[in-house]
C-alpha cells in the first residue's frame, strides 16, 4: 500500500550541479510525482520550494534540524551520494524522515581513482611530464621512485569500495593491510578478508607500516579531521596519503607541513574541506599533492545510475512505506504520512 494513499505526491529536486536529472524525474512523474527543481543551495530557498512536498532529492545542500522542522510535510530526504554529512541525519530520525543514499553506484570507479592516484604518486608522474614539457628531458626527481611490488598498500575502511581497491591493487602491491572500526570481527569478515588478501590489523598498524595510506571512511563526528598532525606524524616516512572519501577527514594544514618537511612523499586528494578551494588553500598547486575536482565516482554509467537510483529510492518509499537503500530504519508506517 501506499505510504501516501489520499495526498498528492510532490518531490523537489534541490541541486544537482548541472547533472541531468530527466531520467530521475522521468522515474518520479510516471509514479505519479508533480517533479520540480530549485537550483539553489541556499536554506531559506530550499524551505520555501519545499512546501508541501514529501521527497526532497538532495545534491550537495545541506540540510539541517531547522530546515527540517519549517518543512513538516517532507518525509524522505534522497542523497545522490554515498555520503551523507551534509544532512543531520540524528534530526531526521527524530522527526521520522528517512534518508538515503546511494549504495554500489560508483564502487569500481572510485576504486579505480584511488589506485590511478597510487600509481601516478609512486611513479611520479607529474614530475616526469613537467620535466618534458620545460625542457629538462634529462632531469631526474630528487624522490626516487619506490618498485611498487615491494610496497605495503594500507587500507582505512574496508567496505565496498575499500575491498574493490584491495581486489584491483592485489597483483600490484607486495602486501595489503586494513582497518576498519566499524565491521565487526567475525569468522566470517576474517575469511572474507583473507580471501581478498587483506590483513587486518589495528590503526595504529595501518598508519605506521603503509607505504600508501587510502582513506575509505564516511565522515562523522569521529572521523572528522582524524588526519591531524600527529597521525600524519605517525605514518611511515616518504608514504603517500590518497583521499577519495571525504575532505573533512584530512586536516589540510597538518597535510600541507608534511609535505613541506618531506615526511610524506606525496598525497592524492579527489575530496578536500573546501570545495571548491579557494586560492590561499594550504594544497592547491603544492608540487607534492596531486587534486582532481571530486570526480573519483564519475562515468557515463555511474552518473546514470546516481540519478536513478536517488528516484527510485522515493519511488519505492511512495509505494511500499520503505526505501530502498535507508541509512536508519524507521518505524513502520501508518496508513498517510500526515
Amino acid at each position: 500500500m501506499s505510504t501516501n494513499s489520499g495526498d498528492e505526491l510532490r518531490a523537489v529536486y534541490t541541486d544537482l550541479d548541472g547533472t541531468d536529472f530527466s531520467a530521475g524525474r522521468d522515474l518520479l512523474s510516471a509514479a505519479g510525482f508533480e517533479v520540480s527543481y530549485l537550483d539553489s543551495l541556499d536554506a531559506e530557498a530550499i524551505v520555501a520550494g519545499a512546501a508541501g512536498a514529501s521527497a526532497l532529492l538532495v545534491g550537495y545542500a545541506q540540510i539541517t534540524r531547522s530546515m527540517m522542522e519549517r518543512m513538516p510535510s517532507v518525509k524522505v530526504i534522497a542523497l545522490m551520494s554515498m555520503g551523507f554529512d551534509n544532512v543531520d541525519v540524528d534530526a531526521a530520525t527524530e522527526h521520522g524522515i528517512w534518508v538515503t543514499t546511494i549504495v554500489g553506484a560508483a564502487t569500481e570507479e572510485v576504486a579505480t581513482h584511488a589506485l590511478a592516484m597510487a600509481l601516478h604518486l609512486t611513479r611520479g608522474i607529474t614530475f616526469s611530464q613537467q620535466a618534458v614539457v620545460f625542457d629538462r628531458w634529462n632531469e631526474r626527481d630528487t624522490l626516487v621512485q619506490p618498485r611498487l611490488s615491494e610496497l605495503t598498500l594500507g587500507l582505512m575502511g574496508l567496505g565496498r569500495i575499500g575491498m574493490k581497491f584491495a581486489e584491483l591493487a592485489r597483483p600490484l602491491f607486495g602486501e595489503i593491510i586494513g582497518y576498519d572500526p566499524f565491521i565487526p570481527d567475525t569468522e566470517e569478515t576474517r575469511e572474507r578478508f583473507a580471501a581478498a588478501g587483506v590483513r587486518r590489523v589495528d590503526a595504529d598498524a595501518v598508519r605506521s607500516q603503509s607505504d600508501v595510506l587510502s582513506l575509505h571512511l564516511p565522515l562523522t563526528n569521529d572521523t572528522a579531521n582524524m588526519v591531524d598532525a600527529d597521525f600524519l606524524s605517525s605514518m611511515k616516512p616518504l608514504s603517500y596519503l590518497i583521499n577519495v572519501s571525504r575532505g573533512g577527514l584530512v586536516d589540510s594544514a597538518a597535510l600541507r607541513a608534511s609535505l613541506d618537511s618531506g615526511h610524506l612523499a606525496g598525497a592524492g586528494l579527489d575530496v578536500l574541506d573546501v570545495e571548491p578551494p579557494t586560492a590561499e588553500h594550504p594544497l592547491l598547486g603544492h608540487p607534492r599533492a596531486l587534486i582532481t575536482p571530486h570526480i573519483a565516482y564519475f562515468s557515463g554509467r555511474s552518473e546514470a545510475e546516481y540519478v536513478r537510483l536517488q528516484a527510485q529510492n522515493v519511488v519505492s518509499w511512495a509505494s511500499t512505506g520503505t526505501p530502498d537503500t535507508p541509512l536508519v530504519s524507521l518505524p513502520a508506517p501508518s496508513t498517510s504520512t500526515h
